[in-house]
């Protein structure tokens, strides 16, 4: 395999209208008729047509739609932070998440109607440290009733994984007792849907033996799009035949189609670079990969034993639910991408850059 890796301005205009070009592709989807989701929770949603994001046209994929100033759509895209945040002083970590219906841009000009806690997807990272307690209040400010699941949390899941009504909020608390890096997610029927929706997020809990220092920390949750239409008139909703039939249109890191080449993750030459990599789903692998590197130390599946890392490794399947630790140490300038080795995935958008240094001239792998 070849990868161009070229001064920062041509690569992320490469990556991009790799991504844009797409909208010629026509994988044959074979959807099959399938109940609707209102039908299977009972539920109907104030300005979601339920029955529409059942299925689409049979044989349509809207993967690489894209508008014709994709790529200034892109620039002006706020990135989510990938900055793992600080942690809370003390025993307790206080979080309050509010579920709200949102629409939201999945890809450079694509609109999707999306349920986020905290009004985007993924919602915000938890950062916590191994000992501490996490009180969990969840608000719903939504249409119908949604819950959230922390992988982090030993407890019972039919006593604090509970549907919360619209209006109402609830909290309950666990003991972060297990290191490493978790998803979060909503738990209420379908879950294929409320986590396809956009109802994810992660939480990292450090283990009371601090890991070796890392010079930047990054957070990333890959997830997969699942649409009813292009999204570029009105948004687009959940496909449930797609989602079944594990064809997504878009696949991302942090929620939106290669936002971190347009807005590059930065490091300093000789820095070690520790990414937290959760896969939120629903349901495909992240085969994740630094081009240009070897992973120096991998945690796989989150597990922050020094007993248990690999090293000098290439790749590293993250599952879906699932989350690794991976430290790169790099010491030439360039532009490294960071993708699932799944190329199709990167095709979809699942691909960003770690710009070390300041890059200048061209490079070719």
């Amino acid at each position: 395999m070849r990868v161009p890796l070229l001064g920062l301005g041509v690569l992320a205009a490469g990556v991009l209208l790799c991504v844009a070009s797409l909208v010629a592709t026509d994988r044959a989807l074979k959807t099959v008729d399938t109940p609707t989701a209102a039908a299977a929770t009972g539920h109907t949603m104030a300005g979601m047509d339920m029955s529409a994001g059942s299925s689409t046209v049979k044989g349509q994929s809207f993967a690489g739609a894209a508008p014709e100033n994709a790529a200034d759509l892109a620039k002006a895209h706020t990135p989510y932070p990938a900055a793992l945040p600080p942690l809370t002083p003390g025993d307790v970590v206080k979080v309050h998440m509010v579920l709200k219906d949102v629409t939201i841009e999945i890809a450079p000009g694509i609109k999707y109607a999306a349920w986020g806690f905290e009004g985007g997807a993924p919602g915000p990272v938890v950062h916590a440290r191994q000992g501490q307690t996490v009180e969990m209040t969840l608000t719903n400010d939504g249409a119908i009733p949604h819950s959230i699941d922390f992988h982090a949390a030993r407890i019972a899941p039919n006593k604090a994984f509970v549907d919360v009504m619209p209006g109402k909020s609830f909290t309950f608390r666990f003991k972060a007792g297990d290191p490493g890096v978790f998803m979060y997610h909503c738990g209420t029927k379908p879950v294929l849907m409320h986590i396809a929706n956009g109802m994810y997020g992660a939480i990292v809990v450090d283990p009371a033996t601090p890991l070796p220092r890392a010079d930047r920390s990054y957070v990333l949750v890959a997830s997969e799009w699942y649409l009813t239409t292009d999204g570029l008139t009105t948004p687009a909703q959940f496909d449930m035949g797609k989602a079944r039939a594990m064809m997504p249109d878009w696949t991302t890191f942090n929620g939106y189609a290669g936002q971190y080449v347009a807005h590059p993750l930065t490091a300093d030459p000789g820095d070690t670079v520790r990414f937290y990599v959760v896969d939120a789903g629903p349901s495909l692998t992240t085969a994740f990969h630094v081009v240009g590197t070897i992973l120096d130390t991998a945690y796989p599946d989150g597990d922050m034993s020094a007993a248990n890392a690999l090293h000098g490794v290439q790749t590293v399947d993250v599952p879906a639910g699932g989350g690794g630790v991976f430290d790169v140490k790099i010491d030439d300038e360039g532009l490294y991408p960071f993708v699932s080795h799944s190329f199709a995935s990167v095709d979809m958008g699942q691909v960003g850059l770690l710009k070390v240094g300041n890059p200048t001239g061209t490079m070719s792998h």
